[in-house]
């Protein structure tokens, strides 16, 4: 399970939105100087992302939260997103390449454009299917363990929620 800290920004019947800080795993890499990566995570660095979660828990805006996705949820999204329109992008263009052989190359390209176009329908028909399935969304799994000992929270917490996993 993948686990990250968030803050409930907003609360339904069944789920919570929710801010997370965005950080990049080179914090303490000795390379930060000469590196894209950490040149990126510059930019990025201080911005919140706003997630929507399942929750059971009764929550208010300003908790701080423990949120989880299953390991493989992630993998197969990323391979989806990103894998798919560029196999559909080679597929269009092998095939351009087999039925205008003799007509150049703008023909190729055209169709590896088409099957990259393609390739975004077919992420995105998807990403929608895929939107309310349970199964594919992050859930929060327990409120942060900084509540004990803070008294900011306006209704008491009952410490029988950190017994329960």
């Amino acid at each position: 399970m993948i686990e990250e800290r968030a803050v409930v920004a907003e609360t339904g019947r069944g789920y919570a939105w929710l801010d997370i800080q965005r950080r990049t795993a080179c914090g303490g890499c000795e390379a930060g100087g000469g590196c894209g990566t950490a040149t990126l995570a510059k930019l990025w660095s201080g911005k919140r992302l706003r997630v929507r979660a399942l929750s059971e828990l009764s929550l208010q805006p300003g908790d701080e939260v423990v949120v989880g996705m299953a390991d493989g949820v992630l993998l197969r999204g990323a391979l989806l997103a990103y894998l798919l329109p560029v196999v559909l992008l080679l597929v269009g263009a092998l095939l351009g390449q087999a039925a205008f052989a003799a007509a150049g190359e703008e023909p190729v390209v055209l169709s590896g454009l088409l099957g990259l176009g393609l390739g975004f329908l077919v992420v995105r028909a998807l990403a929608r299917r895929f939107r309310d399935d349970p199964r594919y969304q992050p859930v929060v799994l327990r409120l942060s363990l900084i509540h004990i000992s803070e008294p900011t929270r306006r209704t008491p917490i009952s410490y029988a929620v950190f017994c329960l996993k």
